[in-house]
């Protein structure tokens, strides 16, 4: 497309010459090439963008003026996703069944659906519309898969799943699994059987490795627009709300529940029984032990409101300093003491 159809389709403003210069794709900084529109996040790095070969740069509106022409927008990281999506789409898989792959009976195909070889895929089993699976992704019974759904290699949905449309499911993720629950008898642990499912919701990013037990009764439950990262563990019966965001090896325990655009950082957990509010957010290897209001941050193991933790936490660089002090204290006090 033109700098000009590309401006008009990620609501940038178009400002210099080239309007009708053909754009080739989008690039960062440390890769630009020409024919290129350059993503500068940080309009201190202009001079650098000026200096490449890009074609255009996309920069924050803060960027009056250039050498190059720019496309200039409010949100310049949501403009290039934007533009990576029309200019760099991901490649579809050709429709179609694959001759290695192995169908159970009673299933339903919708039309465009691509199944890749070595695809196992059980008894009544409905698979919505231009729905892509990747080799050696394994689907049980009685699961739906909606519309648009791509699931990537070596994914493994158990009976009774229900996925929504235009989710993605990255490779070796496990959804479905039984529960981690035990009774104690005395002289072991009985497993506790897992009768319920997991339901995923609309538009919901799933990463490579992450696992989704069923739930003991009832289902256990992804919300719209919800995006999960790599290496993340959800347990039974968690309820998770619409639009949150769940970084790398974050571990969520049984019957959690999140609100509605809950945010937690890298190797964050809860607690069993839990509830974190809408919009909580949980920092970094933030142990959540109670329960979080609204729109509260929280911080440290165990976590505690952002304020008070910080405080701790420069407490805390301090204990060197306070350790002598006390030492010394204690010196004078037993020569006063002896005296």
């Amino acid at each position: 497309m033109t700098l000009r159809e590309l401006a008009e389709a990620i609501s940038a403003e178009l400002v210099g010459e080239a309007s009708e210069a053909e754009v080739l794709g989008v690039t960062g900084l440390e890769t630009m090439a020409k024919g290129h529109v350059a993503y500068i996040a940080d309009a201190r790095s202009l001079a650098e963008g000026e200096s490449g070969p890009a074609l255009a740069l996309l920069v924050p509106m803060e960027v009056a003026g250039s050498s190059k022409p720019l496309l200039r927008a409010a949100d310049p990281r949501l403009a290039v996703a934007r533009a990576l999506t029309l200019l760099a789409p991901e490649p579809r898989l050709p429709a179609g069944v694959h001759p290695t792959a192995l169908l159970g009976p009673n299933m339903e195909v919708g039309e465009g659906a691509a199944i890749s070889a070595f695809c196992v895929i059980g008894e009544g089993t409905r698979i919505g519309r231009n729905v892509q699976l990747h080799p050696l992704v394994t689907i049980g019974k009685d699961v739906h898969i909606g519309d648009d759904t791509v699931i990537f290699p070596q994914v493994t949905l158990h009976d009774g799943v229900q996925l929504g449309a235009r989710v993605v499911v990255k490779a070796g993720a496990a959804i479905g699994g039984r529960g981690f629950g035990y009774a104690y008898d005395g002289a072991g642990h009985v497993r506790v059987p897992h009768v319920g499912t997991v339901i995923i919701a609309d538009d919901v990013d799933i990463g490579a490795n992450v696992t989704i037990d069923r739930a003991t009764f009832g289902a256990t439950v992804i919300g719209q627009g919800t995006k999960i990262d790599n290496l993340v563990h959800v347990a039974h019966n968690v309820k998770i709300g619409r639009n949150c965001l769940l970084a790398g090896q974050v571990g969520i325990s049984g019957s959690v529940t999140l609100g509605d655009g809950v945010m937690m950082a890298g190797q964050s957990g809860v607690a069993d029984h839990v509830t974190l509010g809408d919009r909580a957010i949980a920092g970094a290897r933030a142990a959540v032990m109670q329960d979080v209001p609204d729109g509260t941050v929280v911080y440290g193991t165990p976590a505690r409101p952002k304020a008070e933790q910080f405080r701790i936490d420069a407490a805390t660089r301090r204990l060197p300093e306070l350790v002598r002090t006390v030492r010394e204290l204690m010196k004078r006090v037993a020569a006063l003491e002896k005296r």
